[in-house]
């Protein structure tokens, strides 16, 4: 039995990581503190904590910590922990999206410009990062264009030249129709252009323009003096005014009274050449110290490339910590930076007002389709928390439900549950709907501290009337009046409309239509892969389980290796024995066993 009080006294004095877990074992919290003892300590006494911080700790069962020899090495590990378990109580970053670079393989003889999201220890040059692919190919169809460097993938003699030659998109280098002198030239202006070095490129180009015109040459010329002018172009449109520092991430955070979005800027050769932003559930009585710390840590614990320096309004409690983990990551010093004046400040004011547009228009977005849904569905108060429910099985048999939660307009992925059904024996959807949607109205109503929250303002259903009919008795066991929608797919299997118990179809915009038909695939969705996951189990529980010799190494290997029962049923005996652990004589065993199934 974890007695938290005597365990709180054995906490030590050393920096370290701590790990909250309830009664289920699950992790909810994993935090760094600079003494151990001083920290955890602190939850457990009164204090003035947070709505969220009492929440959490009303939930702890039992702890655990690890000690690390500095609070730099607590910040990686702190990390780490957070991105593996993500824990419901943390400030989470959600997107872990990884960005294109233009990659130049400057090694070879004819250097390649392409797109790549991951970055080698293999000599080339890498620009960027881009805020997406379509920024990054629209820089790389300019290059290929107006460079005429080779399209091709893979460089080799040809016989004769391809198509982009006689099109004039490439100089046939594959041919010999251009010096490896001659294409280096090429490629060391697109690297200038990538670095946004262009009034050596503009110089060089105004000479050959003129050398051209001298020579008569006037079709030659206008084509440089077209990629001269291209170049400014392009160079112009990624300009950020005023700002002289030329490798910077700038970081904007906005809130309201339900979300949090945070902007960043991408600022590379005093060029923004892209933007993204992140959204934050469950921060309302959050500081902006900590959603800018926990954003920073979790959104450069995996990237290869960052910045010298990252600016941002706010100066974050473990300023001097994180600065020497992403120096110690870059092998070169990295700083965070609040400006309190000039142009530094004003384009961090920039990113913050973007993140307030941005945070601005979800907000009306979500009450456009909330205002819209409450029209529809006859209600006095908006409907924040909907519900819907499918059932999926084959013949009767593996029979689960799937369960999706639309909270303010938004597929909320942390309240889906699943359900394998109990009491329903034969193929019966209506019953299977209304025995899912009893147990789930139990959990809220029986528990205040259950995994399902509130009670939902509204339950939609997958499927027409006779579903409508079987959530309906669910909802009446408990005298619950909570209003029924089905929802109702068109002959390509597509949702063409929600009907209400009288089934009269409700005309929708096509912007909540898309709502509803992303909610309805999402719960199909789940309840197929559950349905899947369940029927796999059993297939490979009945077929490899009971063979004695067999453990859960060896089961792996053979699935991993053939991919299916049914391949390792067809297999030779020659081919299972390659397998480790598989000798002739067991190889046979599986045969026979394989096929009595």
């Amino acid at each position: 039995m974890f007695n938290i009080e005597e365990e709180l006294k054995k906490l030590p004095n050393k920096p370290g990581v701590y790990i909250m877990r309830d009664k289920d074992d699950k992790i909810i919290y994993v935090g760094k503190a600079v003494i151990l003892r001083n920290r955890v300590r602190q939850y457990f006494r009164k204090n003035n904590k947070t709505k969220r911080i009492e929440n959490m700790v009303s939930l702890i069962d039992h702890f655990e910590y690890i000690v690390t020899d500095n609070e730099a090495e607590a910040l990686i590990l702190e990390c780490n922990l957070i991105k593996e378990n993500m824990p419901k109580f943390n400030v989470l970053l959600k997107d872990d999206k990884t960005y294109p670079y233009i990659k130049i393989d400057v090694k070879s003889d004819y250097p390649n410009v392409s797109i790549t999201r991951k970055i080698l220890n293999d000599g080339a040059k890498y620009f960027g990062p881009y805020a997406n692919s379509g920024s990054a190919k629209e820089m790389v169809d300019f290059i290929k264009t107006k460079f005429k460097i080779r399209q091709c993938k893979t460089f080799k003699s040809n016989k004769r030249p391809c198509l982009n030659y006689y099109i004039k998109r490439c100089t046939a280098p594959c041919m010999g129709y251009i010096s490896k002198e001659e294409y280096k030239e090429q490629i060391n202006q697109i690297i200038m252009l990538l670095e946004g070095k262009i009034d050596n490129i503009i110089k060089d180009l105004d000479k050959q323009i003129l050398e051209a015109s001298k020579k008569l040459e006037y079709e030659e010329a206008a084509f440089l003096r077209d990629k001269k002018l291209a170049i400014q172009r392009i160079s112009q449109k990624q300009k950020v005014s005023n700002i002289t520092e030329n490798d910077i991430d700038v970081i904007g955070l906005a809130r309201n009274d339900i979300n949090v979005c945070v902007e960043i800027f991408f600022v590379r050769k005093s060029k923004m050449i892209g933007r993204e932003h992140y959204f934050f559930d469950n921060a309302k009585d959050v500081k902006n110290e900590e959603i800018l710390s926990s954003f920073i840590k979790q959104y450069y614990i995996n990237k290869e490339e960052i910045p010298h320096k990252i600016m941002l309004k706010e100066k974050i409690e473990d300023k001097d910590v994180v600065e020497e983990w992403l120096s110690k990551k870059m092998s070169r010093k990295v700083e965070l930076k609040s400006p309190q004046k000039g142009e530094k400040l004003r384009f961090v004011e920039m990113a913050e007002n973007n993140a307030k547009v941005t945070l601005e228009n979800k907000t009306k977005d979500k009450y456009n389709i909330l205002m819209e849904l409450k029209e529809i569905l006859k209600m006095d108060k908006m409907p924040r928390k909907i519900e819907t429910y499918d059932i999926s099985n084959i013949s009767g048999n593996h029979m689960v439900a799937g369960m999706c939660v639309l909270q303010d307009g938004v597929v909320n992925h942390k309240l889906t549950r699943r359900f394998r059904i109990k009491t329903v024996l034969t193929q019966d959807d209506p019953k299977c709907m209304e025995e899912v949607i009893t147990r789930r109205l139990k959990h809220s109503i029986e528990s205040t501290n259950s995994g399902f929250g509130n009670l939902p303002d509204a339950i939609f259903v997958d499927g027409g009337i006779t579903q409508m009919r079987a959530a309906k008795k669910a909802i009446n066991k408990y005298n619950l009046d909570i209003p029924i929608y089905g929802m109702i797919k068109n002959d390509k299997h597509r949702t063409r409309a929600l009907i209400d118990e009288n089934r009269k179809e409700q005309e929708l915009s096509e912007n909540l239509m898309n709502v509803i038909t992303n909610f309805q695939d999402e719960v199909h969705k789940t309840a197929i892969e559950y349905h899947r996951k369940i029927r796999d189990k059993e297939i490979t529980k009945s077929a490899l389980d009971s063979i004695s010799g067999i453990g859960d190494a060896k089961k792996q290997a053979l699935l991993k290796h053939f991919g299916s029962i049914e391949k390792i049923r067809d297999a030779k005996i020659e081919e299972l024995i390659k397998i480790k652990g598989i000798n002739e004589n067991l190889a046979k065993k599986i045969k026979e066993e394989l096929k009595k199934t």
